[in-house]
């Protein structure tokens, strides 16, 4: 028998051992809630229900099975028969018995994602807007098309909210969406939104499903509930319809995933719903200190709608947060980096080091600073910055001005252009190597001779461009760059990406950093060594001491945990992030991603602010912290009771 009593705390215990029923767990960060997920569904095998009885719904197949291994391992008995993963997967199961009822054939193929834009792509050639140079590109109408799904908006909501610029070609989106739903049914395929979709047309449309399915399924549970999005809280709904018993496990105060379609309202509506549900609260921590717990608490008190709980710590006491107030960027980075030696120097592993940002591009001056001082460190929000596309994309460009001769650069920058692609790209570089003024040979007839006719336009778009840019050689890097972005390249990015804003956010980014060099020769000199770097570069000393720094956004943050955590750019602007405060819910959800920064530490926790802007049209503006700061620290309040230090850079 597992003793319940010397392995749960009183709340994890209340919540293992509540007899049936509908049930919302309120799981605080770092309180078990993993624990007491695999503790009940133990309980429920202990006291008489079949593993074949219990349905686990989890957002990655990993934690379902990391919770089936622990369940097995509790009750020393074989779970197999227990059905547990993501609902993706679990949908797909379900379907693969019950899609003829749909109009498919039960061997259906599941397309990856390269496949599905494939089809899409079929779908807009037979529509005849494939050659429409300003209609959104396939990734970033399979992102409309997916987001209209997920959040149960129709099209023309999501591109008027979302992608306005795109808004002219809606009724053509729409058709484009309807014949790509068609062609999938003919074809026997189904992405992956399919496989939510589908399960819940099967439950809404064929009730003896949902009869046999609450049969065999007589206890549900489903983790990270705040990340559910309509669909999966409708299909969970109808599964638990005729038992009722359904444990939901999740926290508010870290629901951060709107953007992918995410509902808060999901599990703040879960009373309302179903009012005789019971409500259990998790709020011991085993993660943080009592200090890092107690501004985390002050902080996520400013959002109204919440369920109210107090995480409280089982450590003993540590020290406060620091809040550091630094110039500009390159401060921050330095002080980060020196710090971060200073840690290592006193036995710290860099593995048990973080430092989070809200967007990607707030790593950058960072990244370099790591790069110089031999700092070794992991990107976990994306590649490395002068690695990502749109970042070669420019600095290609920059590279022809330099060197004209650089077969990678042009044939990086013609294969950006519709209607060129590897073998057009090709034959125009023999053309152009050929010549002894190739910058000057690409605004010759024949040079466009050598294109297709459905090239042609595209070129004339890169002309233009080049022609720009050749009269600014000799001006600032960050001059260019600006000119680059407000060129067709602007367009380009809007075409392509459904996150084409926080793109152009990187490259101004890196025309801000740029401003530090005198000449283009010297910034991509120093470009190219920070991207070849290789683990030589990093100091023996670091390298030796376990792991590497992770540098990572918030929202890849979440989950984990470290002893030391930075948290960079806490400024106004920043975060909260100032085109976040633009949606619905925009303030709040920022707040959330604050809170889940500061509880991802154990030990220790800095906040550093840069008082001076740097980026293009706001240089030299002084910023104000960040309000999650400021609202930590009203003017009224005596110092002593703030709930986080303040350091002088220079008194350090």
């Amino acid at each position: 028998m597992i003793d319940y009593e010397s392995d749960l705390n009183p709340e994890q215990r209340a919540v293992v051992m509540s007899d049936g029923g509908y049930i919302l767990v309120i799981a605080g960060a770092g309180s078990g809630k993993t624990r007491t997920l695999t503790y009940r569904v133990a309980r429920l095998i202990e006291t008489g229900v079949r593993p074949e009885n219990i349905l686990l719904a989890t957002f990655t197949n990993k934690a379902a099975r990391s919770m089936l291994s622990r369940v097995a391992k509790l009750i020393d008995s074989n779970v197999e028969a227990l059905w547990g993963g993501t609902f993706h997967h679990i949908g797909n199961r379900i379907l693969r018995r019950h899609a003829t009822l749909l109009g498919y054939q039960n061997n259906y193929t599941i397309m990856d994602d390269a496949d599905s834009k494939h089809l899409l792509k079929s779908c807009m050639s037979d529509l005849g807007v494939s050659k429409n140079e300003k209609f959104p590109k396939v990734n970033l109408l399979s992102d409309i098309i997916s987001l209209s799904l997920n959040t149960e908006k129709d099209i023309d909501e999501i591109v008027r909210g979302r992608f306005p610029f795109f808004f002219n070609y809606i009724t053509d989106i729409i058709k484009i969406s309807i014949s790509y739903r068609i062609r999938k049914r003919e074809l026997n395929v189904m992405d992956f939104d399919d496989l939510l979709i589908n399960w819940r047309e099967l439950l809404v449309n064929c009730p003896e499903i949902i009869e046999s399915y609450s049969k065999k399924f007589l206890h549900i549970l489903v983790d990270e509930y705040q990340d559910t999005n309509m669909i999966q809280a409708e299909i969970l709904d109808l599964m638990a319809s005729n038992h009722k018993n359904l444990v939901a496990v999740g926290d508010d105060s870290q629901s951060i995933y709107s953007f992918r379609g995410a509902n808060f309202i999901n599990i703040l509506n879960f009373p309302e719903k179903y009012p005789h549900a019971k409500i259990y609260k998790l709020e011991t921590n085993y993660r943080s200190t009592p200090e890092i717990l107690n501004l985390a608490n002050k902080s996520i008190l400013n959002n109204e709608n919440q369920f109210q709980k107090k995480l409280k710590a089982v450590r003993k006491r540590g020290a406060r947060p620091v809040f550091v107030p630094l110039r500009d960027v390159y401060q921050q980075a330095d002080f980060v980096a020196q710090h971060i030696i200073e840690l290592a120097e006193e036995g710290i592993s860099l593995g048990e080091i973080a430092v989070l940002y809200r967007a990607h591009y707030h790593s950058m001056e960072l990244q370099m600073e790591f790069v110089k001082r031999g700092i070794p460190f992991e990107i976990r929000s994306g590649l490395r910055f002068f690695e990502q596309a749109h970042i070669k994309d420019v600095t290609s460009f920059l590279r022809l001005l330099v060197n004209p001769k650089d077969e990678v650069a042009w044939k990086r920058v013609l294969r950006l252009y519709r209607g060129i692609g590897d073998v057009t790209a090709e034959r125009l570089w023999k053309f152009l190597s050929s010549k002894e003024n190739s910058m000057g040979a690409i605004f010759s007839d024949e040079f466009l001779a050598c294109a297709t006719s459905k090239s042609v336009p595209g070129l004339n778009e890169l002309r233009e461009t080049l022609a720009t840019i050749s009269g600014l050689r000799k001006r600032s890097p960050e001059t260019i760059i600006n000119k680059i972005i407000e060129g067709s390249y602007r367009r380009f990015l809007k075409e392509r990406y459904e996150e084409s804003t926080s793109r152009v956010e990187d490259l101004k980014q890196l025309g801000s950093f740029s401003s530090q060099y005198d000449t283009l020769e010297n910034f991509l000199s120093d470009m190219a060594l920070m991207t070849t770097i290789t683990e030589e570069n990093e100091t023996d000393y670091l390298r030796d001491n376990n792991h590497r720094v992770v540098l990572s956004s918030i929202h890849q943050a979440k989950g984990l945990e470290w002893a030391v955590v930075f948290m960079i750019w806490c400024s106004e602007g920043m975060i909260p992030l100032a085109r976040a405060l633009k949606e619905e819910g925009g303030e709040d959800e920022e707040r959330r991603l604050f809170y889940v920064a500061t509880t991802r530490a154990k030990d220790q926790m800095y906040f550093c602010h840069t008082l001076i802007a740097h980026s293009k049209g706001t240089r030299g503006r002084v910023l104000a912290p960040s309000r999650f700061i400021r609202e930590l620290a009203p003017s009224y309040i005596d110092p002593e009771e703030l709930p986080f230090d303040q350091w002088a850079v220079n008194e350090r």
